[in-house]
């Protein structure tokens, strides 16, 4: 099994979309990347502890490529503006790759390259060794699957799931 940590906007709709995924066996939706010990979503979403809203993903590389993974991050968020996707702005949502080794980090550059093809402008992404990944409150796992009611999760995150399943087909559950 592979883990991944990867920060692109809000946690929802990464979560939303690998949890679709064959060969994606956990998702934990969480924060990294800041300075404060154990915070809160209020306040990792003031932006001042420095964390970033951020997935754990765990996959078996037999079943579904890391690369598949890794495009599928660059898919569904947009790593071209510095600290926002869409109407959420702040550090928070920053576009962020944290790495466990020299492996993983030479993966998260080589998925950086191939991204640019997808852009007209240049990924700002940022790829920091990870030192402390703090899960978020359980009513964040699993958001969009458990309130799909929400306005958000329809006008948001439902169009990233369209946008992926389109792309990647052959790698959805559903």
């Amino acid at each position: 099994m592979t883990t991944y940590t990867l920060a692109g906007g809000c946690f929802w709709c990464l979560d939303a979309v690998y949890r679709r995924i064959n060969g994606v066996n956990k998702i934990v939706s969480g924060y990294t990347g800041g300075q404060v010990d154990n915070p809160s979503y209020e306040q990792v979403s003031t932006g001042a502890t420095g964390h970033a809203e951020a997935v754990q993903i765990t996959f078996d590389e037999q079943a579904v490529p890391a690369d598949v993974i890794l495009d599928l991050f660059f898919l569904i968020h947009d790593p071209t503006t510095p600290n926002r996707q869409g109407n959420d702005v702040g550090t928070q949502y920053r576009s962020a790759m944290f790495y466990n080794d020299d492996n993983q980090k030479m993966d998260f550059q080589m998925a950086i390259e191939r991204s640019k093809s997808y852009w007209d402008d240049i990924p700002v992404t940022t790829i920091t060794k990870l030192e402390t990944f703090y899960p978020a409150e359980d009513y964040h796992q699993d958001y969009f699957n458990k309130n799909p009611g929400n306005g958000y999760c329809s006008v948001v995150i439902t169009p990233k799931i369209v946008k992926a399943r389109s792309a990647y087909a052959k790698w959805f559950k559903d």
